[in-house]
């Protein structure tokens, strides 16, 4: 495969448990929060994970992110899987995917600067000195959008799309392969929300970095990604290119979240699918497919198996309601 088309990060199987004690008198039980994930992404494309609260996204995020380590499985970047990496190794690969988190009125220090908060991962990491690492923050404040004079500036001073742009310009400080977005922009008013949409899609243009997109808006992820992931209890269910996935959608899961997407174009509304019964608890999750105690489609076999993901059409489905 040539450096065009291979991908940059690449995730095998990737699974995450947590024991729980449940209690002096109880067995201890185990959270599958994750439970064997595969994806990849390319440079310059945008991967956007979808599903309901408990879906295992910000579980993903912490593994990509390498805050936690998978309990089994592969996370590859550029070749090089993490797991198996030295500490020397993961501080390195550390550097090629950062993250930016959901609410940027929590993700900055407030008694740092702009220029501090900018500077920080450089000096962290010992790059540069004083003048070149300020004069790096100067040029990515530039490239986001921010002004001169927002240097020595604290965070409480921004609106919270300025904010927004200057958690995005401290997570390109290093320069990375793959940027994580974990709701980025479901804290920040509808009117700012576009705003900072099309500034990363600047940025990936010009950067060439891979976006990891988590969202539960999918009017949002229609606009942005390449490809989608739905995800239910910790598993793909539903995986393919973005106009596949939200012109065709396959799996039962799928139809039920976009049916609730609202929209004003009439040529794209759907009729309404209720989901019937609660999101089953990942500590005792239903045998075969965790969907199927709320699945129009469950038949005696969704009882029995866990479907495997298999090619249906142009996406990737876990159902076995689905044929052909």
């Amino acid at each position: 495969m040539n450096a065009v088309t291979s991908p940059i990060l690449e995730a095998r199987a990737l699974q995450r448990f947590y024991p729980v004690n449940r209690g002096l008198f109880k067995q201890p039980a185990t959270v599958h929060a994750l439970d064997g994930v595969s994806f990849s992404v390319q440079a310059g494309r945008t991967l956007a994970v979808v599903g309901e609260s408990g879906c295992g996204k910000s579980t993903l995020a912490r593994l990509l992110t390498m805050i936690e380590s998978p309990t089994a499985g592969q996370l590859l970047i550029d070749g090089t899987d993490v797991t198996e990496a030295d500490e020397a190794q993961r501080r390195t690969l550390r550097r090629q995917i950062q993250i930016v988190f959901q609410n940027p009125y929590g993700s900055l220090n407030p008694r740092q600067t702009v220029g501090d908060a900018l500077t920080e991962p450089l000096l962290v990491n010992g790059q540069g000195d004083a003048k070149s690492r300020e004069a790096d923050a100067r040029a990515m404040m530039k490239l986001v959008g921010l002004r001169e004079e927002h240097f020595q500036r604290y965070p409480h001073m921004f609106s919270g799309g300025q904010r927004q742009r200057i958690a995005i310009a401290r997570a390109l400080m290093l320069k990375p392969r793959v940027l994580v977005l974990d709701e980025p922009v479901s804290a920040l008013d509808v009117s700012i929300r576009a705003q900072v949409l099309n500034l990363l899609a600047d940025l990936q243009q010009q950067l060439g970095v891979a976006y990891i997109f988590i969202s539960h808006d999918l009017g949002v992820v229609r606009h942005v990604a390449d490809e989608v992931m739905v995800m239910y209890l910790g598993r793909c269910v539903e995986r393919g290119p973005r106009d596949a996935v939200f012109d065709s959608p396959r799996h039962p899961y799928t139809r039920a979240l976009l049916s609730a997407t609202p929209t004003v174009d009439p040529a794209l509304r759907r009729e309404r699918i209720i989901l019937k019964g609660e999101l089953p608890s990942p500590i005792d999750r239903p045998s075969g497919c965790p969907f199927r105690t709320r699945c129009p489609l469950a038949f005696d076999q969704c009882a029995k198996a866990m479907p495997p993901l298999e090619r249906r059409g142009e996406q990737d489905v876990a159902c076995w309601a689905v044929t052909g």
